[in-house]
């Protein structure tokens, strides 16, 4: 939480954090900032201190949202530093944030760094001002002990923010649900009033819609798989793909908040009007494991501890995972989660079992997500909710919706 950035800071020898780019579709910017509409802005964390923002001069007011202490890039008009610079675009740039963190008081000490930027130019940026700031330290880290700590456990009012995708997202899966069983059927497939096929295109561009009519937004994409292509767990599914009884459809969404803010990530497999034995037997061995996993949830317990515990499960029913064999492509073959936050994946993991810090705490979010996966076969099973850790240490599913595998058709 925010709450803990100090420490960890300390912790770990960073003296700021600077987070740059826009405030939306920004992850770590988005945390500061709450997603307010700026296009472009530097952000920098100074601890014990208001957090100081530059924006451009027309997103003031949006920029004044965030309560922080703000400082309008019209401060610093480039033609200020251009000629010291020689006209050089570089030099200028360079320069011109020189003042900057002078003026924000970042003299010397190590500055984190965060956010997004075209890598090119800011690499170049970050070289001179390292040369200019001989006493300042930039440095980045790819483990990046501190906000991907920071994040990895949320305030109740994030976990609201995401309880509240948790509602449009099913809301927009029983939509789904509603649309596919309203279908006429003539020869095992759905057809629309047309006469054609009902597609997963076709489906897929309603999820769109509907996404969107609810103010979130789908910047990932989402998977709508149908028969093998369900069997391969990333195919986000064929757009010209019939849609057919008894075929296992795995639906995977995973919308956000619009502006890039909060995820919800949620799965069901469905047949409609009935079910192979076959796909039946995964689906209640898959339902099974979903359900002892939940059973078993410890706080202070290094997720991976489930990982391994799935694959035990499975490996008891006869299936091979990826426990036996990472390159596996049937059977078992991902991990059992991750976090859910700004990022639709992010800490805590299920496969950092050496990691100490990687562990269940109060505030935690996480997905649990087993599933069985037959290409050959021509299907695949996942069943996902998003499960939280509560204060008094118990473990809660964000947001409730049906099990079911098979989806009756309306009518019969």
């Amino acid at each position: 939480m925010k709450q803990d950035l100090d420490a960890l800071m300390q912790q770990h020898a960073i003296d700021y954090l600077w987070v740059s780019g826009p405030a939306q579709h920004n992850s770590n910017m988005v945390y500061f900032t709450g997603g307010c509409h700026v296009t472009n802005a530097d952000l920098f964390y100074i601890p014990g201190q208001t957090p100081v923002l530059l924006h451009g001069m027309m997103e003031r007011d949006e920029a004044a949202k965030t309560g922080y202490r703000l400082i309008s890039y019209s401060n610093y008009p480039t033609q200020n530093f251009s000629g010291l610079a020689g006209n050089d675009p570089l030099e200028t740039s360079a320069l011109r944030y020189k003042q900057i963190l002078e003026d924000v008081g970042i003299t010397k000490g190590k500055v984190m760094l965060y956010g997004m930027r075209e890598f090119g130019p800011f690499f170049a940026l970050i070289s001179r001002l390292q040369e200019l700031l001989p006493e300042v330290n930039f440095v980045g880290d790819p483990l990046d002990k501190i906000m991907v700590e920071a994040r990895a456990t949320k305030s109740p009012e994030e976990i609201e923010r995401i309880r509240r995708m948790g509602v449009i997202t099913t809301s927009v899966v029983q939509k789904t649900r509603d649309l596919l069983t309203s279908h006429k059927v003539v020869d095992e497939t759905l057809i629309k009033p047309d006469g054609q096929p009902l597609t997963i295109g076709d489906v897929k561009a309603k999820i769109n819609l509907w996404i969107a009519e609810a103010g979130a937004e789908n910047p990932e994409g989402t998977i709508f798989a149908i028969g093998r292509d369900g069997a391969v767990p990333h195919s986000s599914g064929t757009p010209s793909d019939p849609i057919k009884l008894g075929q296992a459809i795995v639906y995977d969404i995973f919308p956000c908040e619009a502006g890039g803010g909060y995820f919800y990530d949620f799965t069901r497999t469905w047949c409609l009007g009935c079910a192979p034995e076959e796909v039946q037997k995964a689906y209640d061995q898959v339902k099974k494991v979903y359900d002892t996993v939940v059973s078993e949830l410890e706080v202070g317990v290094n997720p991976a501890r489930y990982q391994a515990r799935t694959c035990e499960l499975f490996e008891a029913m006869g299936h091979e995972t990826i426990r036996q064999n990472p390159k596996i492509e049937r059977g078992y073959i991902h991990g059992l989660g991750h976090g859910v936050g700004l990022d639709v994946h992010e800490k805590p993991w299920t496969g950092m079992e050496k990691d100490p810090t990687n562990i269940l705490r109060v505030g935690s979010v996480m997905t649990i997500e087993p599933g069985l996966y037959y290409p050959d076969k021509g299907f695949g099973i996942r069943l996902e909710d998003t499960w939280y850790v509560k204060p008094d240490h118990t473990f809660a599913k964000i947001v409730d919706f049906p099990m079911d595998l098979v989806v009756p058709m309306k009518g019969g």
